[in-house]
């Protein structure tokens, strides 16, 4: 058994130390990944929040079959893509993760964050995933449900895309 499992039973049980320790832990990952998908810091913040409140409320029945993250990953893609229906533009507001030239990385981001929003959903989710996120091929089948073969595929075809309108020779 993994920690997770561990820490779900605790959960269960009423332990307020492993549910700190459970947002601790995942929180920073689950508010990169909607940070991505909203391309707003506020409103990341927010999916975010939505997202372990509908965790915590489904955790009577939730049963761990792997990795707690992914069921996470799950309800916060779920949340993200309704959020955005509608919204036709990006919000570039939010560049704090801006490093150390903060113009060549504004624009840079800028860049990559256009070229994102070119892709259809279904390839956008595999490129966050995978090079955003550092999730495996083999995990992102798992979350997203679809056979290993097709996020291979999704992720090549996202790769040409990305290149094509980032005008590159590689996307890594």
């Amino acid at each position: 058994m993994d920690a997770d499992f561990f820490l779900v039973q605790k959960m269960k049980n009423g332990d307020e130390d492993a549910v700190e320790t459970f947002v601790r832990k995942y929180y920073p990952v689950i508010l990169k990944y909607c940070n991505y998908h909203t391309w707003d810091r506020q409103e990341a913040e927010d999916l975010t929040q939505e997202t372990f409140m509908r965790f915590f409320a489904s955790l009577g029945g939730y049963r761990h079959r792997g990795k707690a993250v992914h069921y996470l990953y799950v309800i916060a893609g779920n949340l993200c893509r309704d959020s955005r229906r509608g919204r036709t533009e990006l919000p570039f507001e939010d560049l704090s993760d801006i490093a150390e030239d903060p113009i060549e990385q504004a624009e840079e981001r800028l860049q990559i964050e256009a070229a994102l929003q070119k892709l259809p959903q279904e390839l956008q989710e595999v490129i966050i995933l995978h090079y955003f996120q550092n999730l495996k091929l083999k995990e992102i089948a798992e979350i997203l449900q679809i056979g290993l073969p097709l996020v291979k595929y999704r992720t090549g075809r996202a790769k040409k895309e990305m290149k094509k309108y980032l005008g590159e020779e590689d996307v890594t």
